[in-house]
């Protein structure tokens, strides 16, 4: 399915369950202004799953992550992992990368910025993402949602099981297209960037 400003492609699956085991901890929000907003129009005040950036321990597979976000020309690749328990949710809202700019000196280059979402399992029920306010569900591990950095997005679980993904971040200093990349025996086509990416 198409969603307008979204890149979607599918990395076939090489990481194994170590992500259900790293140490995650849950930090609020960083945008305050939504925080304020989503209170006032009734939502639960539990936003955010826990995380486990670069500055903890991730799997010995992370950096073949890197390195295929690399080989699509993104710089400066940061990952996260992300898991949402029972009840989580994060309503619609774009992301401010605050960090991150002034980590790599980005101010006034936050265009350049993009996100993708690895979904690390296979949709379950109650398991839900939305961009520019459509819909994504029924994923399966490997399925990759890619955007420029002021997309409006959402998640949230209402299942009974987490909702695991990896959340990479790089920016671009140009468009790239379809090349084919070659990881360990895992061959697969890089997207071509849909224009205004």
């Amino acid at each position: 399915m198409a969603i307008p400003g979204i890149v979607n492609y599918h990395i076939p699956k090489f990481w194994d369950n170590a992500f259900e085991h790293l140490d995650y901890v849950n930090e609020q929000f960083n945008d305050h202004e939504n925080l304020q907003r989503w209170i006032q129009l009734g939502y639960a005040e539990k936003f955010t799953g826990d995380m486990c950036d670069m500055r903890s321990p991730q799997p010995v597979w992370n950096q073949l992550f890197v390195k295929i976000f690399e080989e699509m020309g993104w710089q400066d690749v940061g990952t996260s992992y992300y898991r949402m328990g029972t009840g989580t949710i994060l309503p619609t809202h774009s992301d401010l990368y605050v960090r991150y700019v002034d980590l790599f000196d980005l101010e006034g280059q936050e265009a350049s910025i993009r996100r993708a979402i690895v979904f690390l399992r296979d949709w379950e029920p109650g398991h839900y993402a939305e961009y520019n306010d459509h819909p994504f569900t029924q994923w399966h591990a490997g399925d990759v949602m890619e955007w420029r950095y002021d997309t409006p997005h959402m998640a949230a679980n209402m299942g009974t099981t987490p909702r695991y993904t990896l959340q990479v971040t790089g920016h671009v200093c140009y468009q790239h297209g379809m090349n084919s990349i070659n990881y360990n025996g895992l061959l697969w086509d890089q997207p071509h960037m849909q224009t205004g990416l």
